[in-house]
């Protein structure tokens, strides 16, 4: 008798046990869910861009921030693609003034390129402005969709400007100056498209719930 009650102690302990596993497991996922994993969030997401790789390496070190959607994720882009054009800009700066004291034939090139970071810099600051004003709290409303619509034209637009400044400077017989301004130009390009891309995957699920509302009407 006393070996029967100790089996059914014995089984009872480890029907709680396993009962208690399962809710626990459970309870992580759904923490997880709530807060998903920064770095996930950031590889998940780079896949959408067209320079993963880039995309990951600049974000990586934000895996232990508070950025935990994908609003706030794109936000760190567009400001990392920010800060690269304007320590860009810096070293063109410096670039033209020695250029300018000896004339040389590349200064009207290098001005027109300058031209187009500063464009791009003031769209990036603009759509980083403008993501910051996002009101979630008050649902898809028009304003919202204006807000989006902003930011996507801001941030093409920075790109397009990038890109202008690439094509300002052609890659034949260039001097290793050229070259270095132009790889960090590249940079900025690329780093502003995957901002885009990113801020798109982000704006896709309001503007897919909108058709959704548009087909049930």
């Amino acid at each position: 008798m006393a070996e029967l009650r100790l089996s059914m102690v014995f089984f009872l302990f480890i029907f709680f046990y396993i009962n208690l596993s399962t809710v626990e497991s459970s309870m992580g996922r759904v923490r997880h869910f709530k807060h998903p994993d920064t770095k996930a969030l950031i590889e998940v997401s780079c896949q959408t861009t067209l320079y993963p790789a880039l995309c990951i390496k600049c974000l990586a070190r934000y895996a232990n921030s508070n950025v935990r959607n994908e609003q706030q994720l794109a936000q760190v882009a567009l400001t990392v693609s920010l800060n690269k054009a304007r320590s860009t800009r810096s070293y063109m700066l410096k670039v033209a003034k020695e250029l300018e004291s000896i004339k040389a034939k590349e200064c009207p090139a290098l001005r027109d390129c300058l031209q187009q970071i500063d464009d791009s810099i003031n769209q990036l600051s603009h759509s980083i402005r403008e993501l910051r004003r996002f009101d979630l709290k008050a649902g898809m409303t028009d304003d919202l969709f204006w807000h989006i619509d902003n930011v996507d034209t801001w941030i093409s637009a920075a790109l397009t400007d990038a890109s202008n400044c690439v094509d300002e400077l052609p890659g034949h017989r260039m001097s290793k100056m050229k070259a270095t301004i132009k790889g960090k130009v590249i940079n900025v390009a690329q780093l502003t498209s995957n901002a885009l891309a990113l801020f798109h995957r982000y704006a896709a699920r309001y503007r897919s719930a909108t058709n959704k509302i548009v087909l049930l009407d």
